[in-house]
């Protein structure tokens, strides 16, 4: 069902039977050989009186002539000049028929190669090639006749002229970009030009053909061997090398320990000037290019890690662990003596700073738990602001007293802290 034309792949042709010259293969004779006979095959009876018309083709097939008196079965190829030769026959039922292109039958199309004789053969080569004739070898200009027999078995005699040019030292003119970085492949090399040579060139690197632009992109580094031919042979081979800068490192040194409010002192040793820094976590030091020692103050225990660039690209990176531990420096005398003599009058709470950052509350009470002091936000070791061992401008007498405090850290620890102070006279 359907229209079988759009769906089947079809070939008409004229009714009648299959016209061939056998074998379809090309017949290759010698120039001083024999003559050849085609025969006509004809495959079906649909002919009762077949008839047959030899045709040549004096264009490689493009149009056809008759051949005079060439109406048999077969026909003779005579013609032993060197060169291609093509033949055909029409088949059809009657003499008349074979005049009307849609009542005959072509057969396939024969091609007989008569092959030549006598060779001319011109080359020039480079000095220190050789041309290979038969057995023979020619290294030196001048002309050379040898007899040889082909594949075919057909004799043949070769007269070579051979020229020999010296070499003339062929040069290339390269750019070549080395790679950014060592763990890179950005290389390039480009062929800007070749010298002194013949064109057309055969150019390869590491034995691939060159691009049709000369251009090779994403090259790692590493040697790559350039050769050129030009057209007679001649040879330049040589190495070019892509070479990456000393690869980019950065060390911090050792993991370090540090009391929390000491300073720790972070040495960064980079191989390459003039590289960007990034420290991470942020904040922690400020130093952007060409670091030198860097005092570090740090509250809480962290990785710190340096990341460098350089301009082309290159990073490296290295981490250091600080490690903080957490001592808490402040001290809570336990007497004092409010007598006016200079020494020890005044009671407060003493602290090594940065590792205590304040004193957010000092509260001091009586026996019987009255509160006869109270201080916030101040910082430790203010004698000024300590208590002075009086209430309400009254002096308060010799005792045990009680205190309570609460002191803010570096690392935003907030202590609580109470005990007994002995005031004495």
């Amino acid at each position: 069902i359907g229209n079988d034309l759009a769906l089947d792949n079809i070939t008409f042709r004229p009714c009648g039977p299959e016209a061939l010259i056998l074998p379809d293969e090309v017949a290759d004779i010698c120039e001083d050989g024999d003559p050849l006979t085609l025969e006509a095959t004809v495959a079906g009876n649909q002919y009762d009186t077949p008839v047959f018309q030899w045709q040549r083709s004096p264009d490689g097939g493009m149009t056809w002539e008759d051949i005079p008196d060439a109406n048999g079965e077969t026909y003779e190829h005579t013609e032993l000049a060197a060169g291609f030769y093509y033949y055909r026959f029409l088949l059809a039922n009657a003499p008349e028929n074979l005049l009307n292109s849609k009542c005959r039958v072509n057969s396939n199309v024969k091609i007989i190669n008569v092959i030549p004789k006598f060779y001319t053969i011109t080359d020039t080569l480079c000095t220190g090639l050789a041309f290979s004739l038969g057995d023979n070898f020619y290294e030196e200009t001048g002309s050379y006749t040898d007899s040889l027999l082909t594949v075919l078995g057909c004799d043949s005699i070769v007269t070579l002229n051979l020229t020999i040019v010296p070499d003339p030292d062929i040069s290339a003119q390269l750019t070549v970009t080395n790679p950014t970085c060592a763990e890179f492949a950005d290389g390039s090399l480009v062929l800007d030009t070749l010298l002194n040579g013949i064109p057309p060139y055969q150019v390869t690197v590491n034995d691939t053909p060159l691009p049709v632009d000369n251009i090779l992109f994403n090259l790692p580094e590493g040697s790559y061997n350039l050769t050129a031919e030009d057209r007679y042979g001649c040879l330049l081979d040589t190495l070019i090398f892509l070479q990456t800068p000393e690869p980019l490192t950065v060390d911090l040194g050792e993991d370090v320990s540090v009391v929390l409010g000491d300073e720790v002192q972070i040495t960064p040793t980079v191989t390459s000037p003039g590289v960007n820094y990034t420290w991470t976590p942020a904040g922690l030091i400020d130093c952007l290019t060409d670091c030198g020692t860097q005092a570090l103050l740090p509250s809480q225990s962290t990785n710190l890690i340096l990341t460098v660039g350089s301009e082309g690209g290159c990073t490296a990176a290295d981490t250091v662990f600080v490690e903080v531990i957490k001592r808490r420096k402040v001290y809570f005398p336990t007497a004092f003596s409010p007598n006016f003599d200079g020494i020890n009058d005044n009671y407060t709470i003493y602290g090594v700073s940065p590792n205590v950052e304040r004193i957010e509350s000092m509260l001091i009470f009586d026996r019987w738990g009255n509160q006869i002091y109270g201080q916030t936000n101040f910082a430790p070791d203010d004698l000024n602001i300590g208590w002075d061992g009086t209430f309400r401008g009254k002096q308060m007498p010799v005792g045990v007293y009680v205190y309570t405090a609460r002191v803010r850290f570096l690392d935003g620890e907030v202590g609580f802290y109470q005990g007994d102070i002995w005031l004495s006279r």
